[in-house]
């Protein structure tokens, strides 16, 4: 887990990371960001002279950020925990924030990262899995049922592999630095290897490599050409560990994307700016504008 103090303009004053205790079961995972988020209130007051005044937390899975509850988190074996009122019990009844993950860091990409100004952007990382995050006037929309923006599980290869979603030939299956890393590894015959093998071999040349990187590369860009279709970002904003390739992803998926557009105006195709400290950020958005709603309520 990564945690962080942040300032009334998205500076990150301190950061903070720490095992999840996930193999000690939900419960702790649950306890550990209790005790975590505690100590770094605590942090704040010893260090800066003041409380934290809100906070925000963004979990993976399905969120009901209204009623603040973490409905599902597969990975973490959550059902329905009630984390606001958790958080808020151990905080002393400071407001707390929840938000889903991608979105969270989609918020702080958009609104001090990568898609400052932009007025629509779409966010996009590009690790475990693909998800998606939807821009507008500097905040997320998460839909009627809070799925707005799964674009991982658009259909690109209808013939393609199974998806845990119960569908065929998702763009998450296909272009996912996972994805990447099983076609790399099964290309080269070493169990070992992963995506960022595949990019550096890409960059040396490397045939098998090309043919692996070019297969996810055209999945990808005919997921983004829909996403583009249906929402028209001003900006598009590629993130995840299959990003830190540079321009090696980017010089060929830009030139994927255009060839594929027809009528639809193209965004700007931008890598994120902010790294693995997004969601920290954007957590500590969520906490002040939850604040600042509630001052002028």
């Amino acid at each position: 887990m990564k945690a962080a103090l942040v300032g009334t303009d998205g500076t990150l004053l301190h950061e903070a990371r720490r095992a999840t205790g996930r193999e000690r079961g939900p419960d702790a995972v649950v306890e550990t960001i209790l005790a975590f988020a505690a100590d770094l209130r605590a942090h704040g007051q010893e260090h800066f002279g003041e409380s934290a005044v809100a906070a925000g937390v963004a979990v993976p899975g399905i969120v009901d950020a209204g009623k603040g509850i973490a409905v599902y988190a597969a990975n973490l074996g959550w059902r329905d925990v009630p984390l606001r009122t958790l958080l808020g019990e151990r905080l002393g009844g400071i407001p707390v924030a929840l938000g889903h993950d991608v979105r969270t860091g989609g918020l702080a990409e958009g609104r001090i990262g990568a898609g400052r100004g932009a007025d629509r952007f779409l966010f996009v990382p590009l690790g475990t899995g693909i998800a998606g995050a939807i821009g507008i006037a500097g905040a997320i929309e998460a839909g009627a049922h809070g799925y707005a923006g799964e674009i991982g599980h658009i259909v690109v290869r209808p013939d393609g592999p199974d998806c845990g979603c119960g569908q065929r030939g998702c763009l998450e299956t296909l272009a996912s630095a996972s994805a990447v890393t099983r076609a790399w590894a099964a290309a080269c015959g070493d169990p070992g290897a992963d995506a960022a093998d595949c990019a550096k071999a890409v960059e040396s040349g490397d045939p098998a490599a090309i043919g692996v990187w070019r297969n996810a590369v055209d999945a990808l860009a005919v997921g983004l050409v829909t996403a583009l279709t249906l929402l028209d970002p001003r900006t598009l904003i590629i993130g995840g560990g299959l990003a830190e390739a540079g321009e090696t992803l980017f010089t060929p998926l830009r030139a994927a994307v255009e060839e594929r557009v027809t009528f639809q105006k193209l965004p700007h195709i931008v890598p994120a700016a902010l790294g693995d400290t997004a969601g920290c950020l954007g957590a500590g958005l969520l906490a002040w504008d939850l604040l600042a709603t509630e001052v002028s309520a």
